[in-house]
């Protein structure tokens, strides 16, 4: 079986119900920067962590089920990310602590419902056999 050798996402596509709602809030609290605006298809691309990744807005007043994204920041960003949250008014959980990964996280909601969560990997676990 031949394997790729995927190295992360590059790109994820969120539906939202009013772009202009949700282009605010994912610039204005998570800092995104705007990569490309299509017009004709009522579509967003959003830069995430530079030229990390990508993530797309795209607006559909149909009904959808709410999705959970993940993005990645540094541990020294969680405490300042809920004071970010405190002062924005959003709500949030955490943080929480994963042994498993090991990662510290919150997560909160968008406008839309969508769970978001900031992870921060904390370092890599020891597996042995």
């Amino acid at each position: 079986m031949v394997m790729l050798s995927i190295r992360g996402i590059y790109e994820v596509a969120i539906r939202v119900r009013d772009l202009s709602t949700s282009e605010l809030f994912y610039r204005q609290i998570l800092g995104l920067t705007v990569g490309l605006r299509d017009e004709s298809r009522k579509w967003i691309f959003l830069r995430a962590g530079g030229s990390a990744g990508m993530i797309v807005l795209q607006e559909d007043k149909s009904d959808w089920p709410v999705q959970h994204f993940a993005f990645t920041v540094n541990e020294e960003d969680i405490k300042p990310a809920c004071r970010h949250l405190d002062e924005c008014g959003i709500e949030y959980e955490g943080p929480v602590f994963h042994a498993w990964m090991p990662a510290k996280s919150i997560y909160f909601l968008d406008p839309d419902g969508h769970d978001l969560e900031l992870c921060a990997p904390l370092g890599h676990v020891n597996c042995r056999s």
